[in-house]
């Protein structure tokens, strides 16, 4: 538990365990709302598609093994939200609440920074997702709004929590 944990740009070999973080938290979290785990191809084809528009994806890895990774994506497809991104923090069930979505989303929000970016926008599914939450708040995120039962998952309704931060010193 005490070895050094440490965050590095995601790499192919990194897919497989990635996809089984992910698919854990689609089948036991609202934290997303989307309803089957995707497979490690469509996991890769995701990640490529980002990689090939510039976007960071940051995994976080102690011991030779992915605990957690981070990435980023566009807002909206529409071009003026080019300066826009939304961020995604996952992290493995067994190393939740050791700091590694901190670590993640410090080098995530500083990669995003120095690519340009203006504003980040975190969607947090349920809004009983304090974890992430507080996360997003500790890193100067401020809430901007929350859609009531927008995603139905587990056979109720959550809502989304919309969460955002600037990242240059200038304007809004």
């Amino acid at each position: 538990m005490n070895s050094k944990v440490s965050i590095r740009a995601c790499e192919d070999r990194d897919l497989p365990a990635i996809a089984a973080i992910y698919q854990h938290h689609v089948l036991h979290s609202p934290a997303t709302f989307e309803l089957e785990p995707p497979s490690v191809e469509e996991m890769m084809s995701r990640r490529t598609r980002l990689f090939g528009i510039g976007f960071p994806y940051l995994v976080a890895e102690r011991n030779g093994e992915v605990i957690g990774y981070a990435y980023v994506g566009p807002y909206r497809e529409r071009p003026a939200y080019r300066f826009t991104v939304e961020n995604s923090v996952y992290v493995r069930p067994d190393c939740l609440r050791q700091g590694v979505g901190q670590l993640l989303m410090k080098a995530l929000l500083a990669e995003c920074a120095q690519k340009g970016f203006r504003q980040v926008i975190a969607v947090i599914g349920d809004s009983a997702n304090q974890a992430s939450i507080c996360l997003h708040e500790s890193l100067g995120f401020s809430l901007v709004g929350v859609l009531r039962g927008v995603g139905f998952k587990f056979a109720r309704w959550y809502d989304s929590v919309l969460m955002q931060r600037g990242l240059d010193l200038g304007g809004k």
